[in-house]
């Protein structure tokens, strides 16, 4: 008896541990297919200053599941009516040059866009403007 009841703890705290949108892959976020997830430096805690063009070169790790939300990682809502998730307040996002799982093109383009990394302070919120991207 006493057996059961350890395992049913330790398969309750597994799902606590695995309940976010994301996995921490070589100390980067990722998706739950591989992905590499980026933040970007123009976009304010809880806005994302990223659409239009911005938005097809960088895609919006768009919300699936509200119910993960939580901790380090909450919704935040965009101006095209969709939603995506955000990292510390940080919204998340893909590149679209990243082709395969695991890829990290988009770190460092144009000195604005980083991977996302659960270690690494996020960068100081930009102003509430549009993204030149």
């Amino acid at each position: 008896m006493k057996r059961i009841v350890i395992a049913t703890a330790l398969v309750a705290l597994a799902g606590l541990v695995q309940a976010n949108p994301t996995v921490e892959k070589d100390g980067v976020l990722t998706n739950k297919e591989g992905r590499t997830l980026y933040t970007f430096d123009k976009d304010s805690t809880g806005k994302s200053n990223c659409s239009g063009g911005c938005a097809a070169a960088w895609p919006p790790f768009a919300v699936a599941n509200p119910a993960l939300a939580g901790g380090d990682f909450s919704i935040v809502a965009r101006e095209d009516g969709g939603t995506q998730w955000a990292f510390k307040g940080k919204p998340l996002y893909f590149f679209a040059g990243d082709t395969k799982p695991g890829e990290r093109n988009g770190d460092g383009q144009g000195g604005t866009w980083h991977v996302a990394a659960p270690g690494k302070k996020p960068a100081p919120s930009g102003p509430a403007v549009p993204s030149a991207y």
